[in-house]
């Protein structure tokens, strides 16, 4: 075996172990104590975080931050990598700390000159936008780290009740719309949920507060505001203007349907828990819109134009 597959293969060996010792390593690949030293201090040497145990017991471990085996990737399979990764870079906070920037950076160092010729040609020429919304990458990250190592957490959470110290137990992250949620159980209410990761002003893990294994067992797909709810026609009526306004709006300006004179209608399907929300959201357009559908939010729009009526009464 070629010194290159083995030290490739020893390296997808000590990532799988917790522990090892030199004396192991050496009979399972049938070589000296001598020679596999030299291999571990090589591997060292190229960035594997290992480390020795001095002791009765001892070996060596890696540390937490282990060193994954190369993978080979065909040219189409590096673009499509490369541009996924980059796209990460559009939100403004993520939950992998600076992991995504420095993995970009390694993986175009290494690609083929002429598929970073490929890939220059198309920067800036493809993205996928996400709009800029400020939160706490330290916050996410908390999350992230409690899903997985399945550990609760006790946040400050800002609603319009005002805040509070909630004690949750996150079942997993998603964006939409730059937004960061965390759908999770609640102590406090004894009910799963859907908290707004930028309303939260700390996060900190809870190692005293038990998990519920029901809970664990969870994904996002089992997540009722994500999964199967019931859905509403969310309908409004615009003027030319009213279009101007919204055709760059990254929630509704692509439902936007125009008609022949420039003026258009607003049509798309919005879980019925969220009308008062896109009833607030078109609020701000004036006269220059007017919802026709559904009846929940016509009315929620009528009952603020009669609440604002009297304040300046």
């Amino acid at each position: 075996m070629q010194k290159s597959q083995r030290l490739i293969q020893l390296m997808m060996m000590i990532n799988a172990k917790k522990s090892f010792t030199v004396r192991e390593l050496a009979d399972e690949f049938g070589l000296s104590v001598r020679t596999i030293s030299r291999d571990l201090d090589e591997l060292s040497g190229l960035g594997v975080p290992i480390y020795s145990v001095q002791g009765r017991g001892g070996g060596y471990r890696l540390l937490q931050e282990r060193m994954l085996p190369p993978i080979s990737f065909t040219e189409s399979e590096a673009i499509a990598i490369f541009f996924a990764c980059q796209s990460l870079s559009y939100f403004s906070t993520l939950p992998f700390g600076e992991g995504a920037a420095t993995a970009l950076h390694k993986f175009y160092h290494y690609l083929p000159a002429d598929i970073k010729e490929q890939i220059d040609r198309l920067k800036d020429r493809v993205m996928i936008h996400s709009p800029f919304r400020p939160m706490s990458a330290d916050i996410l990250q908390t999350l992230m780290q409690a899903v997985m190592v399945r550990q609760a957490v006790t946040i400050s959470y800002r609603s319009s009740a005002g805040s509070s110290q909630r004690h949750i137990q996150p079942i997993g992250l998603y964006a939409s719309s730059g937004y960061w949620y965390c759908p999770a159980y609640c102590f406090t209410q004894e009910d799963i949920r859907q908290f707004r990761v930028d309303r939260m002003t700390a996060a900190s893990p809870n190692e005293s507060l038990p998990i519920r294994e029901d809970i664990a067992s969870q994904t996002l797909q089992d997540m009722p505001e994500i999964g199967d709810v019931e859905m509403k026609l969310f309908e409004v009526e615009l003027t030319s203007k009213g279009v101007w306004l919204l055709e760059t709006d990254t929630r509704l300006g692509p439902h936007i349907h125009r008609n022949t004179d420039v003026s258009g209608v607003v049509r798309l399907e919005i879980p019925a828990t969220d009308v008062n929300f896109y009833a607030d959201y078109v609020w701000r357009l004036g006269e220059e819109a007017v919802i026709t559908s559904p009846a929940e939010a016509v009315q929620w729009t009528r009952e603020k134009i009669e609440s604002m009526r009297l304040r300046y009464t």
